[in-house]
């Protein structure tokens, strides 16, 4: 199976989202394809075996719209060429890497443009072949503002299409409409006296508008025609049925027939068309400020590298970096992708990424994230992830992701959604024929309403309710740390009920420290920490580093091991230096039968301050106990005191025995604790929590935690942990910072809420207007809708709701 997320051209409202994946999902073996309108993607799972993405291209040419790999185009400047023979070698040699869809090789210019999936081919492969061939290819120029630059020229010529709109319409409002004000207008125009004149002067001021609103008529009618109605069929049906109109009553007043000069219609669908024009452009500028987020994420790496090769300085592209480059870095400047230090040391700025505010120390052997500034020294460092492995490329990708996911709530407006232009459609006739037939009205009347009714629809506010939200509520939560995967997860973590941390470095910082050596009269301390030290040395538990960190710090030697065995849960059993030791809990030395004698209570009070005790006995004697104690995170007990004051039951998994447990979460506000938990029970225990309906949400960061994480409802994962937990949890956290947990509900309750405003309006617009614009009003004495100011209505619907989801750009997380 493959997944790709395909760039949708062509979308107008949700009727041609429905339209694509109709399209798309009819194809064999095609598993599952969404359109998500306002990120104007199709995110579309598939057997590559049964069906190429070629055909799914074609399905979706074939309903009126262009598909877009996430292909880029490139240019490259060839040094070398002679003849034409040369040029169709480049085109040959590069056409064969897997992943290139075009290549074309222009000798006149000496320009090669060849187009490739990125996730496929690097321009390096590309240069390769090239040099392989007997030529040289050059970087001619970059363009990663593409996509920027076009929507902006798509804006730009929008806006030229209402003015031009606007500069027509006007006049021929006066022409048409300001008479009836007392308005003077020339007698050689005016209705009574020239009614001919008076017609053919507003034919030709609508003639420019319907030019410039083109665009509604070749594709409404399309997709018309295709059986895929959208919101432009609606608009041309609308404001073609208007002007058609108006030039049979020209036609008519040429014929002797006067009375047609005072219903001519050409004003409505002038109007119409410049003021949707006016509404879409809005629209399109909104919609623009809800992807923000990720245009600040994708603007913060550098467009160039230093790069150190046989001792000298390049500078080169950031797209030519490889794995295993030396590449430097001067104060000041930007890392350009993920690396390890192998030179220098200085105080680096992650905080553009983590949100952390004080700079991170870095020396040889620390990690350096790209994108990151460099605040003081000369650092030499080495990639080790570069072009879409990096962190920055895969936060990116998250946030993208989620916001072109869907969330439940939306399932209700996705299902009318498909089926709202055709009702409408019928709704509009019906309606226009009822009361021609049944009311008995003029046919000018029933074209009023016809009209009205198609054009006031507004299936566009249904579309952009949810998504338009989603995409500003997960473009917030990453600027403020908090990556949210999905537009389910962003829904789900509004209703969590309770939450379960993990306690070794998600309440702690989960760097213990040894804290006390008590030992029998047999042994002195120096001795029992060495042959503990030495039996932790093959450890990655982390009391075990801490044991092992204090024998480093006393200066102590280690005993070469000859035996290690991890028994899960309990302790380790090691054989050293011709004993045999056991380092573990009290369950490892009832197993083995050692006498725990007046130690015991010591432990138990070593636990009830939060320290975590370790029995140690040599050849099944006890020899003494150690104590290590793990640092509570700054942000532990305020988080804590956040989720219960929002109503949130909190609770502490561990697998500390019950004194340690208890101390610990006592110190930080808990009260239902989950002790002496196996690192596999963990799932389990969630499981049991969520017997009775409660949503839970569970926050660690370790590897033991991922199952964990995948049962619960929501998992939380913090970034500075293990990338297993991270690929298993539905949020995010960028910072050890507990404050984001409750940030992250804040900001779902958040968007949920604005979702649900927008539904509300979008919805219940439709569901007034539609029955006001045929004629429901007019049925008990009142006013009918001139279908002007159904135009007016149904652009500021979308635009209403575009604009109420950018409110939430002024979300701010409690502190």
């Amino acid at each position: 199976m493959a997944k790709k997320n395909v760039k949708i051209e062509g979308m107008t409202c949700t009727a041609c989202a429905r339209a694509v994946e109709k399209a798309t999902s009819k194809l064999e073996g095609v598993n599952e394809a969404a359109v998500n309108f306002a990120t104007e993607k199709l995110s579309v799972d598939y057997d590559e075996t049964s069906v190429s993405f070629k055909q799914i291209q074609d399905a979706v040419a074939k309903a009126g719209y262009r598909a877009l790999s996430d292909e880029v185009t490139k240019t490259f400047r060839i040094e070398g060429m002679t003849c034409g023979a040369c040029a169709k070698t480049i085109e040959r040699v590069t056409s064969k890497l897997d992943g290139v869809s075009s290549s074309s090789v222009n000798l006149a210019t000496e320009k090669l443009v060849i187009t490739y999936d990125s996730g496929k081919v690097r321009p390096s492969m590309i240069k390769s072949v090239i040099k392989k061939a007997g030529y040289q290819a050059v970087d001619d120029n970059v363009n990663s503002d593409q996509d920027i630059r076009k929507k902006e020229n798509e804006i730009k010529a929008m806006w030229r299409k209402f003015l031009v709109g606007a500069v027509f319409t006007l006049p021929l409002l006066y022409v048409s409409m300001g008479h009836m004000l007392g308005a003077p207008l020339p007698m050689v125009i005016t209705p009574h006296h020239n009614p001919l004149n008076f017609a053919l002067v507003q034919l030709a001021l609508t003639v420019p508008v319907v030019i410039a609103g083109r665009r509604f008529y070749s594709i409404g009618l399309r997709t018309l025609f295709k059986g895929s109605p959208n919101m432009d069929s609606l608009i041309a049906i609308g404001t073609g049925a208007a002007f058609i109109y108006g030039i049979f009553a020209t036609v008519e007043i040429a014929n002797g027939h006067d009375e047609y000069a005072m219903n001519l219609y050409f004003e409505s669908a002038a109007t119409i068309i410049t003021l949707i024009t006016l509404g879409k452009y809005l629209e399109t500028v909104s919609k623009g400020k809800t992807s923000q987020a990720i245009k600040k994420l994708m603007g913060l790496q550098p467009k160039t590298a230093l790069l150190e090769k046989d001792g000298a300085e390049m500078e080169i592209a950031i797209d030519e970096v490889e794995t295993g480059d030396v590449l430097i870095v001067k104060p000041g400047e930007k890392y350009p992708v993920d690396g390890i230090v192998i030179e220098g040391t200085s105080a680096v700025d992650e905080s553009m990424l983590t949100g952390e505010s004080i700079p991170v120390e870095k020396a040889p052997g620390s990690t350096v994230i790209g994108a990151s500034i460099n605040k003081f020294g000369l650092i030499k460092y080495q990639a080790t992830k570069v072009g879409q492995d990096t962190a920055l490329a895969q936060i990116i990708r998250l946030v993208e992701d989620a916001q072109g996911s869907r969330a439940p709530i939306a399932k209700m407006a996705d299902v009318i959604s498909g089926y709202f232009v055709p009702v409408v459609i019928a709704l509009a006739t019906l309606a226009g024929l009822g009361w021609y037939f049944i009311g008995g009205e003029s046919p000018t009347f029933a074209l009023t309403i016809f009209i009205a009714v198609l054009v006031i629809a507004c299936p566009c506010a249904l579309g952009l309710a949810t998504p338009t939200a989603i995409m500003v509520g997960t473009g917030k939560g990453a600027e403020n740390g908090v990556l949210i995967k999905s537009g389910t997860a962003l829904e789900t973590a509004h209703k969590i009920g309770m939450i379960v941390f993990d306690k070794t470095g998600t309440i702690t910082l989960g760097q213990p420290k040894l804290t006390d050596i008590i030992t029998t009269p047999v042994f002195d301390e120096d001795e029992l920490l060495k042959l503990v030290a030495s039996s932790e040395k093959g450890s990655e538990h982390p009391l075990g580093e801490a044991i092992v960190k204090a024998a480093q710090e006393r200066q102590i030697g280690f005993i070469a091991i000859e035996k290690f065995e991890a028994v899960t849960g309990q302790g380790i059993k090691v054989s050293l230096g011709g004993v045999e030791l056991l380092a573990g809990n009290k369950k490892l030395m009832d197993q083995n039968q050692v006498d725990l004698g007046g130690l015991e209570t010591k432990a138990q009070e070593l636990a009830q301050a939060g320290k975590t005790p370790m029995f140690v006995a040599i050849d099944n004697n006890l020899a003494g106990v150690v104590a290590v104690a793990d640092t509570i995170k700054p942000s532990s007990q305020k988080a804590i005191t956040r989720l219960q004051e929002m109503g949130i039951k909190v609770a502490m998994i561990t697998g500390d025995n019950r004194q340690t447990a208890q101390a610990i979460a006592k110190s930080v506000g808990i009260d239902t604790v989950l002790f002496e938990v196996l690192p596999e029970e963990k799932a389990n225990e969630v499981k049991k929590l969520q017997e009775d309906g409660t949503k839970v949400a569970m926050v660690g960061d370790g590897i033991n935690d991922a199952p964990a994480l995948a049962q619960a409802d929501i998992g939380i994962a913090i970034g500075s942990g293990t990338d297993v937990a991270i690929e298993s949890a539905d949020i995010v956290l960028m910072r050890s910072d507990l404050m984001d947990v409750p940030t992250a509900i804040e900001l779902s309750k958040s968007t949920i809420a604005n979702i649900k405003q927008n539904l509300f309006w979008a919805f219940g617009y439709n569901t007034l207007g539609i029955p006001v614009a045929m004629g429901l009003l007019h049925l008990f004495g009142g006013p009918l809708l001139n279908p002007m100011i159904a135009g007016a209505a149904m652009s500021l619907s979308s635009v209403s709701v575009v604009t109420n989801a950018l409110r939430l750009k002024k979300f701010k997380p409690k502190k």
